[in-house]
């Protein structure tokens, strides 16, 4: 078995406390806020707290109202964390394994409610803003996970495109 590298372990210990976060904020809001029951709170300005059965993927897209498509997204959102946790074990790169740590986080966190419930417990609402989807934490690591590589890609490929050059004038 191969080891974990300084920043993979950390990725994977980030993934962890997303998903702890992600649960325990819908733990609250289901079982002490009973925001099923409110179906919306304002909070502050034009954040407002709505419940949100989501059946779908990240933001409630491709709605899956079938069982057997619950169960694939499942399946796929848990073969997608492995393989994350499998790649990010070995990077030396912190931007990458911080990425992925929360893109991890959020899909192992989605699958949770996905198979407890059947679907994803989704309510940070800010569509007074013009913004179409009701999210939750772990849709929020994803994203900003996602961003974060899209930097660390851009990041590497000038790092290379740099060595590359020196490479060449040497």
């Amino acid at each position: 078995m191969t080891s974990v590298s300084k920043p993979g372990g950390a990725a994977l210990v980030l993934a962890l406390a997303i998903v702890a976060l992600d649960q325990a904020v819908k733990h609250w809001i289901l079982n002490t806020l009973h925001l099923p029951e409110l179906a919306s709170v304002p909070v502050a300005g034009p954040f407002r707290l709505t419940m949100v059965w989501n059946e779908g993927v990240s933001f409630g897209l491709f709605q899956a109202q079938h069982d057997v498509i619950r169960w694939l997204l499942a399946a796929f959102s848990i073969v997608v964390a492995v393989v994350l946790a499998g790649w990010v074990r070995q990077t030396r790169r912190p931007l990458f394994a911080f990425a992925i740590g929360l893109v991890i986080g959020g899909a192992v966190g989605n699958v949770i409610d996905r198979i407890r419930f059947g679907a994803v417990v989704d309510f940070m609402d800010v569509t007074r803003l013009h913004f179409p989807w009701v999210f939750n934490v772990a849709d929020s690591a994803i994203s900003v996970g996602i961003v974060i590589l899209l930097i660390d890609m851009l990041l590497q490929d000038r790092a290379e495109k740099a060595n590359s050059a020196q490479d060449t004038a040497a």
